[in-house]
């Protein structure tokens, strides 16, 4: 019997809370772009999860469903990835490109690769 690591159990946890992003819904979805660190980006509204977090699997959309929920848990987890280089000074960045005046939510693809 193979024993479960840290990370299986992180985000088995952090996928039940998530909970309730939606994982089918994409009817405001905005483009898929490119920003300058090469990670694709996605604004959407509260609730919905972008593309890239989607075709991850579900536990990937789990810890961005967390993300988006969440985020500020997130914001007192250092990141461990070495982005700092590129200005993230939390987790949440990781997920969560900015929150945005109008409610929506710009995601990074910088977690799910």
């Amino acid at each position: 019997m193979r024993a479960i690591t840290r990370r299986e159990m992180l985000v088995g946890a952090l996928g039940v809370l998530a909970g309730g992003a939606s994982l089918t819904r994409d009817s405001a979805a905005g483009p898929l772009t490119t920003d300058q660190y090469g990670d694709q980006v996605q604004t959407l509204p509260r609730g919905e999860l972008p593309l890239f977090a989607k075709s991850a699997g579900p536990d990937v959309a789990g810890l961005y469903g967390f993300a988006a929920e969440r985020g500020k848990d997130l914001e007192h987890i250092p990141c461990y990835c070495g982005c700092g280089n590129i200005g993230h000074r939390s987790n949440r960045q990781c997920y969560i490109k900015s929150e945005n005046r109008d409610g929506t939510l710009t995601y990074t693809s910088h977690a799910a690769t």
